[in-house]
């Protein structure tokens, strides 16, 4: 199996993976596409996160978010990116000294708020 962030991984072969492989997956193809970011393995990691929240379905807001953000104009790629910044920074914000409330129930909220023109402005 090759990874494409830009098409959807069928969803018995991912599930048949474990973590690590997808992991492995998603940094061949970044080396491949020689797509530089700062920390290859962290980048890695939140993409496999997105996929599989995505093959979840409707069980959160993610799969339909993706769906949303592609058609205002971002490909796969750059949508998966977008919600993992929401992933990213809800992350951050649970490692602050203060409570933090449901963490899931901010990031879904997040996740369901985000639009291709807000992430184009925080991406530029």
């Amino acid at each position: 199996m090759r990874y494409d962030p830009n098409r959807q991984p069928n969803g018995e072969e991912w599930s048949d993976l474990d973590e690590s492989e997808r992991i492995d997956l998603v940094v061949d193809y970044h080396r491949r596409a020689r797509i530089a970011v700062p920390n290859l393995s962290i980048h890695a990691s939140l993409h496999v996160i997105v996929e599989n929240q995505i093959l979840m379905g409707n069980e959160t807001p993610v799969a339909a978010t993706l769906g949303r953000l592609m058609a205002e104009g971002l490909d796969r790629h750059d949508a998966i990116h977008a919600i993992a910044s929401v992933m990213s920074a809800v992350m951050f914000d649970a490692m602050k000294p203060q409570p933090n409330g449901d963490l899931n129930a901010a990031y879904f909220r997040e996740v369901a708020a985000l639009t291709a023109a807000k992430w184009r402005s925080q991406a530029e």
